[in-house]
């Protein structure tokens, strides 16, 4: 894997140590997470972060484990870090910080205090909600180590304040049990039992989000490192309290070796492909219903759209195919009116997209030729049939075939956005994009002869679909080339206003990246033109991807910044999305264009942000500076895709 390291300049230093952030994931949608600096600067950050039910029902449990070294002399010196409500940054213990790695994906930090090295390192018990920490004398010594633990129980998404009960503690054997619901073991256990009031978090001020909240000092722990490599360790766990997991160096042990064979499965050409393959691995989860997977980390939950569109990218090119063959069984008996269920992070099902069930129609064309598993194509035929026939008769919010050309057309109820463009503001879409969008056409258009294929495959007739096919392709080529030189982001779009009198409908040409599918499927409705795809760049190209907006519209949004109404307003208007690397490659690789150059922005940010990892978005201008989930499973298995392809 690449290597991802850093010294004192970054990890000493708070304006640049907190913006790069370590994950590590559990196999069901728990997490620890935080930063190279050892700040936590979002709410979402801890050291046990549990999944419930689904993976969007999360609760933080143990938010920190400060460290505290006692020298030969006596001096006690804190190596924790908080910022507080008066904005004081204290204790300071990243400025005692030499080294912060990533090693086989485990976060790893080194603090210096003179001639003593203490090293911490980090891992989960995947298939458990469990988290070890082991802190480890490199140098120096002999010296007493404490760690305070500071706790919670609470909703990822919110605040707990001392003005509300405190959480119950509970003593048991090496430690405490909190609100029934985890347990601290480890050596030396003090309980405390007092409330620490106003830690802020920097990250949700910066997203207009309350940025404060309390957190119980439970207690802590201690142990003696009298010569190098003794160690101090603490375990955290939920689920059956009762049945502790092994000791905390066999917890980073088995961590280790368990991503060493998930990135050999993936048969890595270089280490970018290895670390990709590495970040793939904490979006596929495991929950009651079987595998699925989590669309963005720290906040996001499952989302079908999300799933499908990263299908190919984190099951097929990472050695989990079996894994997705049980994922794309599940997905299709949630099928209902030809609709893929959307659960979301709602907590409950939703039919509420216009081409998740697109994505779906691909994901299992692209999983069968792939493996050559037609006994999956077989037994899924009968439902994809059912979502052709389901839109050909109509289904929820107005999505439907227009029997007048074959292209689908969706949003017949307002205030609906039923595309992947979906922010909505006060409840108002930002991009309804009503009418008949290039993409859902384009997806359309490659479904139909995908599943032509399959049903061929099956040994029937594919007649009626290569008709459908054959009609929907001729009315994209007619209607969806704009005298831009682009091609249009929507037909048939309901006019905002026209004299009496004038057209009810217009075609949407702004240049937007939309487009891109309609080149890059594998039986995509057009073939790419060299002239045409660099004009597309000129407007939406980025080091991290395209742009969602070019920023020639008036409505361009330059930064995703912002409180909730502000970024949900430039989430679509100009805000990058590395996702759309996937069609951006795919559709300059059809047209024979050079492709190297296009990853080398994105590459270059595995270290930047979610480290290891590609975010969810970035700012339209540059410097192109990460926003959104720094960790996100479309942005991850395009890039991985389209770099295995290459």
């Amino acid at each position: 894997m690449i290597e991802i390291a850093f010294g004192p300049q970054v990890c000493a230093d708070p304006a640049t140590g907190t913006t790069r952030e370590w994950l590590v994931t559990d196999g069901r949608g728990g997490y620890a997470m935080g930063t190279v600096s050892g700040l936590r600067t979002r709410r979402y950050h801890g050291l046990l972060v549990t999944a419930d039910e689904t993976p969007a029902a999360r609760r933080v449990g143990l938010v920190s484990l400060d460290p505290a070294v006692t020298l030969p002399s006596g001096a006690r010196v804190r190596l924790g870090a908080h910022e507080w409500s008066s904005g004081t940054v204290d204790p300071r213990g990243f400025e005692l910080l030499e080294r912060f790695d990533l090693v086989d994906g485990l976060p790893r930090w080194r603090w210096r205090i003179g001639d003593v090295v203490i090293e911490r390192e980090l891992a989960m018990t995947h298939g458990r909600s469990c988290v070890a920490v082991v802190h480890r004398l490199l140098a120096g010594g002999p010296v007493r180590l404490e760690l305070s633990a500071a706790c919670t129980w609470r909703d990822a998404h919110g605040e707990r304040r001392a003005d509300g009960p405190a959480p119950r503690m509970e003593p048991v054997d090496g430690g405490a049990v909190i609100e029934g619901s985890y347990r601290l073991s480890g050596p030396d256990w003090r309980p405390e039992g007092q409330w620490w009031l106003g830690v802020r978090h920097r990250e949700e001020a910066a997203r207009g989000l309350h940025p404060e909240e309390d957190l119980w000092y439970a207690g802590r722990f201690a142990g003696a490192l009298d010569r190098p490599g003794d160690t101090v360790s603490v375990l955290a766990w939920a689920d059956d309290l009762a049945a502790p997991p092994p000791a905390a160096t066999e917890v980073v042990a088995a961590a280790r070796a368990r991503h060493r064979t998930v990135v050999a499965a993936a048969k890595p050409a270089d280490p970018v492909e290895a670390t990709l393959a590495l970040a793939a691995d904490a979006f596929v989860v495991r929950t009651g219903a079987g595998p699925d997977v989590v669309a963005g980390y720290p906040w996001f939950g499952a989302w079908s759209r999300d799933t499908m569109t990263s299908y190919e990218g984190l099951f097929l090119c990472t050695g989990r195919a079996d894994e997705g063959r049980e994922l794309l069984r599940s997905y299709a008996a949630t099928l209902s009116e030809g609709m893929l269920a959307n659960t979301a992070d709602t907590g409950r099902v939703e039919y509420n997209t216009v081409d998740a069930t697109l994505w779906f129609l691909h994901a299992v064309s692209r999983h069968v030729t792939a493996t050559g598993d037609t006994d999956l194509g077989d037994e899924l035929l009968p439902a994809l049939h059912g979502v052709v026939r389901a839109h050909l008769a109509g289904t929820r919010y107005g999505i439907a075939v227009d029997p007048a050309d074959g292209l689908i057309t969706q949003g017949g109820t307002p205030g609906t956005a039923l595309t992947w463009m979906d922010a909505r503001v006060y409840g108002v879409p930002v991009t309804p994009r009503t009418g008949k969008p290039v993409e859902v056409n384009a997806l359309w258009v490659n479904g139909l002869a995908g599943l032509a294929e399959l049903t061929e495959l099956a040994g029937q007739d594919a007649a009626e679909l290569w008709r459908l096919h054959a009609r929907a392709t001729d009315a994209f080529r007619r209607r969806f080339p704009a005298p831009a030189g682009w091609l249009h982001d929507v037909v048939d779009a309901p006019a905002p206003a026209y004299p009496l009198g004038g057209a009810a409908h217009h075609d949407d040409d702004l240049l937007r990246p939309n487009q891109l599918l309609a080149w890059s499927l594998p039986y995509a409705p057009l073939e790419p033109d060299p002239a045409t795809l660099r004009r597309v760049a000129a407007g939406l190209g980025t080091p991290l991807g395209p742009r969602s907006l070019s920023p020639d519209s008036p409505d361009f949004a330059p930064r995703h910044r912002g409180g909730p109404a502000e970024r949900d307003t430039a989430y679509h208007q100009g805000t990058v999305w590395p996702w759309l690397i996937g069609p951006y490659v795919d559709a300059y690789r059809k047209a024979g264009l050079a492709t190297d150059d296009l990853l080398v922005g994105l590459v270059g940010h595995l270290g930047e942000f979610g480290l290891g990892s590609v975010s969810e978005t970035a700012d339209g201008t540059a410097p192109h500076a990460a926003t959104g989930c720094p960790f996100q499973a479309w942005s991850v298995a395009e890039l991985l895709r389209v770099r295995k392809a290459g």
